[in-house]
């Protein structure tokens, strides 16, 4: 079996790409788990797939995205800003605003070209948050234990009573995603957001008995109102240079919970995304930079 692809990247979150509309993909969720190894595959934090929108769904293009474990996630912020490129600079759409489907529902995107003519910057309606945390999903009762008093926070405890305390806010941009602050969180404070092992916490609070769809981790320092920095443990991936979904949720949370603006500038170990939490809609709109890596062709080897 052989897979023409394309590399792409929105600021180190890096996925490989198919389009859908001249190639078959069977069984998505084996195929991401092999073209996304960093060592025998192609290598990147999943597999994207672009297809037409499904019948009667008012849209240009679709979006199918899997995890590096083959696991299909509802949506990916970073990934759907190279939808976007991909699928103009392939010449299927030259709709602007584009309208995507994913699984979170259909979202318009707005971008701009370069001088060769190719997308170099997409802003994302990524729609309203989800704070219920049923809707979330979060399982309030296997937290254990109250927050620290103040709204939107709860306490995240891991192993037995007492020994490791977390205090988070929740949001759901369509995929579940925990904040972090280190207001709060100790564990993070200062030059420990960049010291602290992420890839021994990470899996602990993604799957923490309180998340029955696992869950996104976000670690946050926050430098004033409208600027901050974060770190990303993606559910299904592990640590990523970046997470566009992630950086939605955290700038509802740092609103939600007063410490910032509604509108702020994230920086990312992969570079910077600009978030803004509009209150006339409640919608987020998320804008960042996509870029094409290489194309190639995959073939899968059985041996």
């Amino acid at each position: 079996m052989s897979i023409r692809f394309t590399k792409m990247h929105g600021i180190g979150n890096d996925y490989v790409y198919i389009n859908g509309f001249e190639q078959r993909v069977d069984n998505p969720p084996q195929v991401a788990r092999k073209i996304a190894d960093r060592n025998f595959g192609v290598g990147g934090d999943g597999l994207i797939i672009v297809l037409p929108p499904d019948k009667g769904v008012d849209a240009h293009v679709r979006m199918r995205m899997f995890n590096a474990d083959g696991s299909e996630s509802e949506m990916c912020g970073n990934g759907i800003r190279c939808v976007c490129k991909l699928a103009h600079d392939r010449g299927i759409t030259r709709a602007n605003p584009m309208k995507v489907q994913t699984g979170r529902g259909v979202l318009t995107l707005d971008y701009t070209t370069n001088g060769d003519g190719k997308v170099d910057r997409v802003t994302v309606d990524m729609g309203e948050p989800i704070l219920d945390l049923k809707k979330i999903p979060v399982t309030k009762s296997a937290l254990t234990r109250a927050g620290d008093g103040r709204a939107h926070q709860h306490c995240v405890q891991l192993g037995a009573e007492g020994a490791e305390i977390w205090f988070a806010t929740f949001v759901s941009m369509g995929n579940p995603h925990a904040v972090f602050f280190d207001d709060n969180n100790a564990q993070i404070r200062g030059s420990k957001l960049k010291t602290i092992e992420l890839d021994r916490l990470g899996p602990r609070i993604e799957n923490h008995p309180a998340f029955p769809r696992r869950i996104n981790v976000h670690l946050v320092q926050g430098h004033s109102r409208g600027e901050l920095t974060m770190r990303t443990w993606e559910r299904g991936t592990g640590m990523t240079l970046a997470c566009g979904t992630g950086a939605s949720a955290v700038c509802v949370a740092g609103a939600l919970t007063n410490r910032t603006d509604r509108e702020i500038l994230a920086h990312l170990p992969g570079g910077d995304l600009n978030l803004r939490w509009d209150e006339n809609s409640n919608h987020v709109f998320m804008t960042g930079p996509a870029t094409e890596v290489f194309s190639g062709e995959w073939v899968e080897n059985h041996a």
